[in-house]
């Protein structure tokens, strides 16, 4: 397996990301803010990226420890921290290129996360159960996991309209002036194993008018409810929360929503 998400495969995705329109507006980086102070601290997010979500924990006054497939999203997250004060460096304890399958990190935490997904980028039971486990080692007593993946729409997976790049997104203008556009396909879908292949296509317009395509190809696997929590279940975790939005909407107040858990270890 690759960086489990092809990131290091396209260097423009580490580039653009922090500038993807939809991702500046998500709703999810207060939630993860207010479950890492109610936790107290410390923290591990896991695939903690360009630091999205890390850094403003941080600046919340919390403690946090980034773990990362990518070397090229953690070098955009180490330059972010550079323009940071000292105040929010100190409390960045670890940035840490690892596979969230096997880490050992010699230390205990009050929540883990994973936001945005990256959990879905294990494609079997096995890699999602050693992941799993890992983060089971890594929590303090009463300590928390908050794992945060999307609600499969069956209308989505059906339709094949979804087939055909759709979704335009609201173009963004690079510090260098390449205007940027992206849009989503789906390659091909796995019923029997969960599993779509996708494309993100970013169409880059330079300041000299040349054009120029790149996209992003990715498989991700999808978990249906109550499949999650027996894999949570199987791995000593007890299901306390189960929301459908950052809100913090109950489960099956909106479809097809978020499926956003909140577990301890058993």
């Amino acid at each position: 397996m690759d960086s489990l998400g092809g990131y290091d495969d396209n260097p423009f995705i580490a580039e653009f990301y922090d500038s993807v329109v939809p991702y500046l507006g998500r709703q999810d980086v207060s939630f993860f803010v207010e479950m890492a102070q109610l936790s107290g601290g410390p923290v591990l997010e896991l695939g903690c990226g360009t630091g999205r979500v890390l850094i403003p924990i941080a600046e919340s006054g919390i403690e946090i420890v980034g773990l990362d497939a990518s070397p090229l999203m953690l070098a955009v997250c180490r330059d972010k921290l550079l323009r940071a004060s000292q105040d929010v460096r100190s409390r960045v304890t670890g940035l840490v290129h690892g596979d969230m399958r096997d880490f050992e990190l010699g230390r205990k935490f009050s929540l883990v996360t994973i936001p945005f997904r990256p959990f879905q980028h294990l494609l079997t039971v096995d890699d999602q159960m050693s992941c799993l486990a890992n983060i089971r080692r890594h929590l303090a007593d009463r300590g928390k996991l908050v794992l945060d993946i999307f609600n499969p729409s069956l209308p989505h997976l059906a339709d094949e309209s979804y087939l055909q790049e759709h979704g335009e997104e609201p173009e963004f203008v690079t510090p260098d002036g390449r205007k940027v556009v992206r849009r989503a396909r789906i390659i091909s879908r796995d019923y029997f194993n969960q599993i779509t292949q996708n494309e993100l296509i970013y169409d880059v317009t330079h300041p000299d008018a040349r054009e120029e395509r790149l996209v992003h190809r990715f498989p991700m696997r999808y978990l249906f409810t109550f499949e999650a929590e027996h894999l949570l279940a199987r791995c000593g975790f007890g299901v306390e929360t189960v929301y459908a939005d950052y809100d913090k909407s109950p489960y099956g107040s909106k479809y097809p929503g978020e499926l956003i858990f909140v577990a301890k270890a058993c």
